[in-house]
Formats: structure tokens, sequence, C-alpha cells
């Protein structure tokens, strides 16, 4: 698992598969996409996800606070033939100014549990939205059995391990020193920790900041383990779906469109 996180373009490439196969068609049953259409995607990494819009000729801005990532986007696109459609940006998103443009689209593929005070996050973040934009987000509740992310481990055997992440967190950092995990990727997954979110408290955050749901899905097997793993999508059985707290420890994936 680690080798597949350290190979960037693999990486983009799977990004982008994923995208085209499961999130374009998921939002076309809203939106109607073309060279007049707008997309942001916050959190953007390399920017795969935003490759199958720009394909079918939207505008794609992309931002994210690693400026080495975006200079890997660059290198990437270098040579694609829509890249001038193509805007990236190295910033911190509370430092864009929200102002300057508004987008009929914006994704965010498993970065909403990344990002401290989400709260804060989602109030700001609506600014960039046009009145009738669709806001498309996927995440994994935090309580799943790799809702923590333990898969990027260097120990193949923690990297596989369900549900590890839900120690307390003296327990869990104890578990990972014991593993020989180096401190950056203890840092980083007790970042992870801190941050992670499940889905009512997702939606208690919706509700507070004014967003209306258009759509939303429970997938037992995440879209995007297709493109990794080779397993197809599989939508969560409704009666799990249907548990609030519970759902959050068998479903790997929601899939959300919202709009302000």
């Amino acid at each position: 698992m680690q080798e597949r996180h350290q190979n960037k373009f693999q990486y983009f490439n799977e990004q982008a598969l994923t995208t085209k196969k499961f999130v374009i068609p998921y939002l076309e049953e809203l939106i109607v996409l073309s060279s007049e259409t707008s997309v942001l995607e916050i959190g953007c990494g390399e920017a795969g996800n935003l490759k199958p819009f720009l394909d079918l000729g939207c505008k794609g801005t992309g931002i994210d606070i690693s400026c080495s990532r975006i200079d890997l986007a660059k290198q990437y696109y270098k040579a694609y033939k829509n890249k001038h459609n193509l805007t990236l940006i190295c910033k911190d998103i509370y430092q864009v100014n929200p102002e300057g443009k508004k987008y009929d689209i914006i994704i965010m593929r498993d970065v909403i549990e990344h990002i401290p005070n989400q709260e804060k996050f989602m109030g700001f973040v609506k600014e960039f939205l046009k009145d009738n934009g669709k806001f498309f987000l996927a995440f994994p509740p935090w309580q799943n059995p790799f809702g923590g992310h333990q898969q990027i481990s260097q120990n193949k055997l923690l990297s596989k391990l369900p549900y590890v992440h839900l120690f307390p967190v003296s327990v869990y950092k104890f578990i990972l020193k014991t593993f020989g995990e180096e401190e950056a990727t203890i840092k980083g997954l007790l970042e992870i920790k801190e941050t992670g979110i499940s889905i009512e408290r997702f939606e208690r955050i919706l509700k507070k900041e004014k967003y209306k749901i258009l759509k939303k899905t429970f997938y037992l097997v995440n879209p995007n383990y297709e493109t990794k793993f080779g397993l197809k999508p599989r939508h969560q059985i409704k009666f799990i779906s249907s548990m609030p707290w519970i759902r959050n420890f068998f479903t790997t994936a929601m899939y959300y469109v919202i709009t302000k």
C-alpha cells in the first residue's frame, strides 16, 4: 500500500479514472457539464480529479497548500491538450479571496477528513460557490475499518489492521511506535485522528451552515476500491445506513452533492 501512495503519477491516474467513472456520472444527474462549466477542486494534490472535467472542456482550478504537489501537477499537465483551461494555485484556502471568482462545481474527494475545524471551513468555502452551484464531497467516515488511513503505514501488517485507529491516542501512538513507524508517519496519522469526521457530525455542520443536501449515497464498498483493488462498488445495506452512529463502522465511503 505504501508504494501506491509514493507513486504520485499512479495516484494521479487513479484519481482521474475514479472521477471519470463515478464522480462525473454522479454529478451529471444534477448539472450539465460543458465548456461553460467552471470547476474548483480544493485540496487538489496533483489535480488528477480535474482531468476528466478538463477532458469535457470544463474550466478547472485546483488549489492545494502543498507547493510540491502543485509542481507535480504542472509537470503532469505540461503536454496536455486542454492545459489552457487549467489554473493551479499553491495557497492555503483561507488566503484565497472568494470574491475573485465563483464556481459552478466544487469538488473534494477524500479531503474534508483532513481539514481542522470543518465548521469554519464549510462556512468559508460556501463563498466560492455560485448560488445554484453544486458541491461534491466524498469521504470515509472516521469509524470505518480504515478510516484512520493506516494503509499508508510502512509496516505491512499494520497497514492491513482494521479499526486500529479507534484506540485512545496514547494507545494508538504506542502501537504505531511498536510497529516501527517513522515520526513523520505517526504525526500524520495522529493528525488524521484529530480531524476524522463522522456522517452525523458532517450533516450537523451542513445544517448549521445552511447547506441543502441534493443527493447522498452510502457505500459499503468505496467506488475508489475498483480502481485500486478491482473490487466492484456496493451500496450500503439500507438497514445499516438507516442506523445513526453504527453505520459509520461499516460504510467505507460517503458521496454527497450539496448546494447553498
